[in-house]
């Protein structure tokens, strides 16, 4: 703990910090609880669309097998471009994808297997899924990135800045205390001790009239 002046003015000072950090203590205790339940939330539709995944994928399993048909997809079918945006939860910027762009090439329907219009249909809904799933763990990172740095703030507010502000008021009081008394033990000391001075000044006085 630094060390503190034990004045009037560091009082006023002391109590002026522990009311702004009591002031903000809740608004970053409200941002915490909101980026838990973001991340909560993000957790819970990253699952969703893995699942729709291997939904997909379980759909494949009964044609599947046409597979061993050699066909290269990577002629006809690239994830171009992927258009991100930006969005914002409590304060934090975060990845939002708009959209994916194919490029598609129609392969030759004569030339090809029965099953590859198929394949191509169900290999863009993968990419589209996993781009989905890559985003929201960037979204992720970014929320439990800040989840961390709140979380630390909260922790100095709570642990740190208000016991210490309101263990220098408590020294700063005591320590003014202290002197008022001294203060007001002086004044009566001096209080007697002028008395007392002016009694035996009189009693002198009496005494040689």
């Amino acid at each position: 703990m630094a060390k503190i002046k034990l004045t009037k003015n560091e009082l006023k000072a002391q109590r002026d910090a522990l009311a702004r950090f009591q002031r903000y203590l809740p608004t970053l205790q409200l941002k915490k609880q909101q980026l838990q339940m973001e991340v909560r939330q993000l957790e819970s539709k990253i699952e969703e669309k893995r699942r729709e995944e291997e939904s997909l994928l379980q759909g494949l399993q009964s044609w599947i097998r046409l597979f061993s048909e050699p066909f290269d997809f990577s002629a006809h079918l690239k994830l171009e471009k992927v258009v991100l945006d930006e969005g914002n939860i409590a304060g934090v910027m975060i990845p939002v994808l708009e959209d994916l762009k194919f490029a598609i090439t129609a392969p030759d329907y004569f030339a090809t297997p029965l099953w590859v219009d198929k394949g191509m249909q169900v290999l863009q809904q993968l990419m589209r899924l996993r781009v989905e799933r890559l985003v929201m763990r960037n979204q992720q990172e970014c929320l439990r990135e800040e989840l961390r740095t709140t979380n630390q703030r909260v922790n100095l507010f709570e642990k740190v800045k208000i016991p210490e502000s309101r263990e220098s008021i408590r020294r700063i009081n005591i320590f003014l205390g202290d002197q008022q008394t001294s203060a007001v033990a002086r004044a009566k000391i001096a209080k007697g001790k002028s008395v007392a001075r002016e009694v035996a000044a009189k009693q002198a006085a009496l005494a040689t009239a």
